[in-house]
C-alpha cells in the first residue's frame, strides 16, 4: 500500500468511526468528521508534537476543537493515536458515564485540552493558551542551553465560531499581539443547520482576518499534502497568528447529505452509512480500524514519546541548573499567604476595589503565576500587578494583560491561561458586564479550573452612572452557577482571604471577586475571630446575648448592619450580625457550623444592595429581606441608598416591628 493510500485509508478509518460512533448513539453530529478527517490525519500524523502516555506533559502541542459538536472526529483520533480511550468508548459516545460526551469535556477525556461546547468558545481559549506560551517562553526560555517550551497551539474550528462575536474579539487581541503560536485551521464547508451560510455569512472572512492582523492561507481541505504544505508555511510566520481557510464538503463522501445541512447534526442512519461507505471504499465492518491503521497513528505517538523523552532529560538538567526559574515553574501554595495578605490590607481603608487592589499586590510577590488585567478599566478596577510591566506585542515578560474593550474574550482567554498551567489568572471589569462574560465563566465552572473574575462597581452604590451600570440582579445570577465562587467582602479583611482563598485555597475552581467603588468602615469583630474564618463563606461578626434575629449582610451593606444593630439595641432589641462574603463556601461547611453561625429557631433578615428573594435559602420563608427588586436610579449613592430603604434607621425599624 503507497503512503498516499494509505493516509486515505486512515482519513476513511475516521470517518467510518465518526458515523459508527454517531448511528449507534442514534444522536450527533457526523457532517464535520467526515468533512476534516483529512485535516486530523495530517493534525495527528505529520504536525501535532503529544505523546499519548504522559498526556499532560508540559511542552506538547495543544489541539483546541472549537467546533465542539465535531467530537466523534478527535475521541476517534485520541483512541487511533493511544489515549486512554477504548474503543467501547466510541461505542459509548453520548451515553451515561462515557468519556465521549456529545462535546469535548475537559478532565473528562484524557487529550481534550478544553471544554468547548458554545461555539467561539474553544477559539477563544486557544488565543489564551497562545497568550500563555508566549508568556511562557518569556520566563523559562533563553536563560542559556535548553529551551523547555517549543510547542503550538492548533484549533479548528468552523462556521458557527467564525460567526460568533467572541471569535472576533479574541482574534482581533491575537492579531494585536501577534502570537504567532497560534495557527488556526476554518472549516469552511459553508453549511450551518439551517441551510447555506449565504443566507446569513457572506462577508470576506480572509479579509477580515487580514485586517485583525493575521496570516491567512487558502487550501484544499481534502488535499493531505497541501494541507501539509499550509501548515508547515503557517509555523514559519512567528509573528503572527495564522489561519488556514480549509474548503472541505461537510458530510464527505455521503451520497446523498455531502454539503447538505441535514449532514450536520443528524445521524446517517444505517442505509446512508453503508452507500457512504460503499462509495468511498470502505470494506470494514462497525468500528473495525484496520492494523495499518492501527500501526500508522503508532508511529505517529511513539515519535511524540520520544520527543518527550529527550524533553524530560534536558528539563532534568535544566532544574539544576536554573533552580529559581524550577521553583518558578513548579508554583505550589504559599505557606504564610493567609496571615501576609491579612496582615497588608489590616489597616486598610476607603472602597474595596482598592483594598483588592492591595491585596493582588501583596499576593504578586508571593506567587509568581499571579498574572491578570482589565478590559480596559485598570484604573477603576484597581487591578494593576507593581513593579512590572504590561504584556506588549515585543514584550511578554510582564504580568499586566490590557484585554481591551473584550469582556467576553477576555474571561475565555482567562480560562485559556488558567488551563495552560503554571498562571493563576485573573480578568477585570464592572459587575454589570459580567452578563458579557457569562458563558465563559460558566464554563470556567463546568471545567473546575482557578480562572479569577474581578468585578468592581458592585450595586447602586456606584451612584450617578445609573442603571444601566448598577448590578442588582447579577450576584445572584453568578451565585447560580454551580461550582462558581462569589465573594463579596465587607472591608480589609475579607477582602485580603477572599483573595488568598481564591489564589490557593480548597480544590481548583473559578472565583468571581466583587467589589465596591464606594468606601466602607473597617469592621470590629467578635472575640474569638481568625482571619480564616472568612474562608467559611459566613461567621458571627457582632453578637448580643438573647439575640432575637440574626441579619445577613454581605459586602459595603455590613456595615448597615452592624449600624442597624446598634440602634436596634438601644431599642432593648438585641441582635446578631452575621457577615457572609461568599455564601457557596458557607453552604459547604457542615450543620454544626451553620448551626452556630444560624441557630435553627432564630430570626433571620438579609441585607444585600441587590436581589433580594433568593436570600429567602437562608432566611426561610418567615424571613425578612432589604434589597433591590427594580433597576437602580441615577443620583449619588447615598439618595439611593435611602431611595431603596437601604439605611439603619429603616433597616432597625422594619426589624424591631417584625421581632
Amino acid at each position: 500500500m503507497t503512503d498516499a493510500d494509505l493516509r486515505t485509508l486512515a482519513a476513511h478509518t475516521i470517518r467510518a468511526l465518526s458515523i459508527d460512533g454517531v448511528n449507534a448513539a442514534n444522536s450527533g453530529h457526523p457532517g464535520a468528521p467526515m468533512g476534516l478527517a483529512d485535516i486530523a490525519t495530517v493534525l495527528w500524523k505529520d504536525i501535532l508534537r503529544f505523546d499519548p502516555k504522559n498526556p499532560d506533559w508540559a511542552d506538547r502541542d495543544r489541539f483546541v476543537l472549537s467546533n465542539g459538536h465535531a467530537s466523534m472526529l478527535v475521541y476517534s483520533v485520541l483512541h487511533l493515536t493511544g489515549y486512554d480511550l477504548p474503543l467501547q468508548q466510541l461505542k459509548d459516545f453520548r451515553q451515561l458515564g462515557s468519556k465521549t460526551p456529545g462535546h469535548p469535556e475537559y478532565g473528562l477525556t484524557p487529550g481534550v485540552e478544553t471544554t468547548t461546547g458554545p461555539l467561539g468558545q474553544g477559539f477563544a481559549n486557544a488565543v489564551g493558551f497562545a497568550l500563555a506560551t508566549r508568556m511562557a517562553k518569556a520566563r523559562y526560555n533563553g536563560k542559556g542551553g535548553f529551551d523547555p517550551i517549543s510547542h503550538r497551539v492548533y484549533c479548528i474550528m468552523g462556521d458557527g465560531c467564525m460567526m460568533e462575536g467572541i471569535t472576533s474579539e479574541a482574534a482581533s487581541m491575537a492579531g494585536h499581539l501577534g502570537l504567532g503560536e497560534l495557527i488556526a485551521i476554518y472549516d469552511d464547508n459553508q453549511i450551518t443547520i439551517d441551510g447555506s451560510t449565504d443566507i446569513t455569512f457572506t462577508e470576506d472572512v480572509e479579509a477580515r482576518y487580514q485586517a485583525y492582523g493575521w496570516h491567512t492561507l487558502r487550501v484544499d481541505g481534502h488535499d493531505q499534502a497541501a494541507i501539509k504544505d499550509a501548515i508547515e508555511a503557517a509555523q514559519k510566520v512567528e509573528d503572527k497568528p495564522s489561519l488556514i481557510l480549509a474548503k472541505t464538503h461537510i458530510g464527505y463522501g455521503s451520497p446523498n447529505r455531502q454539503d447538505k445541512a441535514k449532514a450536520h447534526g443528524e445521524p446517517l442512519g444505517d442505509e446512508e452509512g453503508r452507500l457512504t461507505k460503499e462509495k468511498l471504499g470502505w470494506t470494514g465492518g462497525l468500528f473495525e480500524v484496520p492494523d495499518d491503521v492501527r500501526k500508522f497513528f503508532a508511529d505517529a505517538a511513539a515519535l511524540g514519546t520520544g520527543d518527550r523523552e529527550r524533553w524530560d532529560e534536558r528539563m532534568s538538567k535544566w532544574r539544576g541548573e536554573h533552580e529559581d526559574l524550577a521553583a518558578a515553574w513548579d508554583g505550589g501554595a504559599v505557606a504564610d499567604l493567609d496571615e501576609a495578605v491579612a496582615a497588608a490590607l489590616a489597616d486598610a481603608k476607603g472602597a474595596t476595589r482598592a483594598m483588592s487592589g492591595q491585596a493582588i499586590n501583596a499576593i504578586a510577590p508571593k506567587v509568581a503565576g499571579l498574572v491578570g488585567g482589565s478590559a480596559d478599566l485598570a484604573g477603576s478596577n484597581k487591578s494593576l500587578i507593581k513593579d512590572t510591566t504590561m504584556i506588549a506585542t515585543n514584550d511578554f515578560a510582564g504580568r499586566n494583560i490590557s484585554f481591551g474593550v473584550r469582556e467576553h474574550a477576555m474571561a475565555a482567554i482567562t480560562n485559556g491561561l488558567a488551563l495552560y498551567g503554571g498562571f493563576v489568572p485573573f480578568g477585570a471589569t464592572f459587575l454589570t458586564f459580567s452578563d458579557y462574560m457569562r458563558p465563559a465563566v460558566r464554563l470556567s465552572a463546568l471545567m473546575k479550573i482557578r480562572a479569577l473574575q474581578v468585578f468592581t462597581h458592585d450595586s447602586i452604590g456606584l451612584g450617578e452612572d445609573g442603571p444601566t451600570h448598577q448590578a442588582v440582579e447579577h450576584l445572584w445570577a453568578l451565585r447560580m452557577i454551580p461550582g462558581l465562587y462569589v465573594w463579596r467582602p465587607a472591608d480589609g479583611v475579607e477582602t485580603a482571604m477572599a483573595w488568598t482563598y481564591a489564589v490557593q485555597g480548597g480544590e481548583p475552581a473559578p472565583h468571581a471577586l466583587v467589589f465596591t467603588r464606594q468606601s466602607v468602615a473597617k469592621l470590629d469583630r467578635a472575640d474569638g475571630f481568625s482571619t480564616t474564618d472568612v474562608h467559611k463563606g459566613g461567621y458571627v461578626l457582632k453578637d448580643r446575648e438573647g439575640a432575637k434575629a440574626a441579619i445577613i449582610a454581605t459586602g459595603s451593606e455590613v456595615g448597615l448592619a452592624v449600624d442597624a444593630a446598634n440602634a436596634l439595641e438601644a431599642k432593648g432589641v438585641p441582635v446578631r450580625v452575621v457577615s457572609m462574603p461568599c455564601v457557596e463556601r458557607f453552604l459547604e461547611q457542615d450543620a454544626a457550623y451553620q448551626a452556630s453561625v444560624l441557630p435553627p429557631g432564630m430570626k433571620r433578615a438579609a441585607v444585600e444592595a441587590g436581589r433580594s428573594t433568593p436570600w429567602k435559602i437562608l432566611t426561610g420563608l418567615d424571613g425578612l429581606e432589604f434589597g433591590v427588586d427594580s433597576f437602580g436610579e441615577s443620583a449619588p449613592y447615598e439618595e439611593v441608598y435611602a431611595h431603596f430603604g437601604l439605611t439603619p434607621e429603616n433597616i432597625a425599624e422594619k426589624i424591631a416591628a417584625w421581632v
